[in-house]
């Protein structure tokens, strides 16, 4: 490969590479008529998204995908955004952007090497099997390059793997240490058994907290492929725009995503429903893949004690334990998770500054931050519901 000249381009729309081509990076393993390890770097995800106009003209994410060719083979790709502010991301750099323009510089337009509103780990150099180190450090040069060409501020590659981490920190990249709360699965039979491995007082605490979100008075239906109608997602948007309006003013997904989400994600999709008297009370929105269930969406229209626990946290773990998942990852920030089985991790990401002075103080920053996120998650885990014992091995 050394000798082999890679070529990069820019996509302004994933209408211009074939799906196959595109997820023969992005997905090599469900070539195999499986599961993609991450669904949301698939191609029909982002094409969602983009054909939605979720992202786009006027939404502050547009797309910029990136292409590596060697000998005309596509060999890497990368889901590329140039940014008009910080939204979205659930990796915050306001205090940055702030900073940077009291002193005179100009931080937007910024590049972002994420999947749009999804703070869930997953490769973001997506290279064909076999290319690994010469398909990341090209797409690395290539973004690196545009930022640099276009007198931009920043570069910031958010919730990549350990892996990726790693080898972007050896190409110079600053790295950044953040928090989340996934549950594992240490290969338990049912809930029960799950149960089994916490505290006696958190074990009762969840029961009581599972027959409290049972007794709102309906029923609650676990819903994934087929079983999903389109009326489903008219009660889920209801619920959608309540929360977005609540978190983030706007929301940011389209009604048309979960349109385009019928149509060719709903085998990705696990939908939980709250049903009483005939209506839908309430919802949470999951996305499956190969070894991990990803909870990314909530809300309700009535208020009832304990539901959303049970259609967020306790439903995904049983969906998870039935279908032989790994882990549950829950989603950005909410120390609550922690009494219900979900344990602090670290999550990383990757950043590159051109300004020098701003790229110091940056790095100072990042250091001194990587050194409280450790100390919480050990703090944090101190506090987790599992036995002693049994906490004393997953430290």
């Amino acid at each position: 490969m050394s000798e082999t000249s890679i070529e990069i381009s820019i996509l302004a729309s994933l209408r211009e590479i074939d799906a196959a081509e595109w997820d023969a990076c992005a997905a090599p393993e469900a070539s195999d008529g499986g599961r993609p390890n991450d669904p949301f770097t698939t191609h029909r995800f982002l094409s969602a998204l983009e054909d939605s106009r979720s992202v786009g003209t006027g939404t502050g994410w547009q797309p910029q995908y990136l292409t590596a060719r060697a000998d005309d083979e596509l060999i890497a790709t990368a889901p590329l955004y140039a940014k008009g502010h910080s939204q979205g991301e659930y990796i915050f750099d306001h205090n940055w952007a702030q900073a940077y323009e009291r002193a005179g510089g100009r931080y937007y337009p910024k590049l972002q090497m994420a999947v749009p509103f999804t703070p869930a780990t997953g490769r973001r150099f997506l290279v064909k099997p076999g290319f690994e180190e010469a398909g990341m450090a090209a797409l690395t040069q290539g973004a690196v390059q545009i930022a640099d060409q276009n007198n931009l501020s920043s570069l910031h590659i958010t919730f990549c793997t350990e892996a990726e981490r790693a080898a972007g920190r050896n190409m110079g990249l600053l790295e950044r240490t953040s928090q989340q709360y996934h549950w594992l699965n240490q290969g338990y039979a049912d809930f029960d058994d799950f149960l089994t491995a916490l505290a006696a007082r958190k074990r009762k605490a969840i029961r009581k907290e599972r027959t409290q979100a049972q007794a709102f008075g309906g029923r609650i239906v676990a819903l994934t492929g087929d079983q999903i109608q389109p009326e489903h997602w008219d009660a889920f948007w209801v619920f959608y725009q309540d929360t977005g309006a609540r978190k983030w003013g706007t929301p940011y997904l389209t009604r048309a995503f979960f349109d385009a989400a019928q149509e060719t994600l709903r085998d990705d999709i696990l939908l939980v429903l709250a049903e009483r008297d005939g209506q839908y009370v309430a919802g949470a929105l999951n996305m499956i893949g190969r070894e991990t269930l990803y909870g990314r969406y909530w809300g309700c229209t009535e208020h009832h004690a304990c539901l959303h626990f049970e259609l967020c946290y306790y439903q995904a773990i049983e969906f998870a334990i039935n279908n032989g998942l790994q882990r549950v990852e829950a989603g950005a920030q909410g120390d609550h998770k922690l009494a219900r089985g979900y344990m602090p991790v670290p999550t990383h990401s990757l950043h590159w500054i051109r300004d020098p002075g701003l790229r110091d103080a940056i790095a100072n920053y990042l250091e001194a931050e990587a050194a409280a996120v450790s100390e919480d998650i050990e703090i944090l885990t101190s506090y987790g519901p599992f036995k002693k014992t049994i906490m004393e091995e997953q430290q």
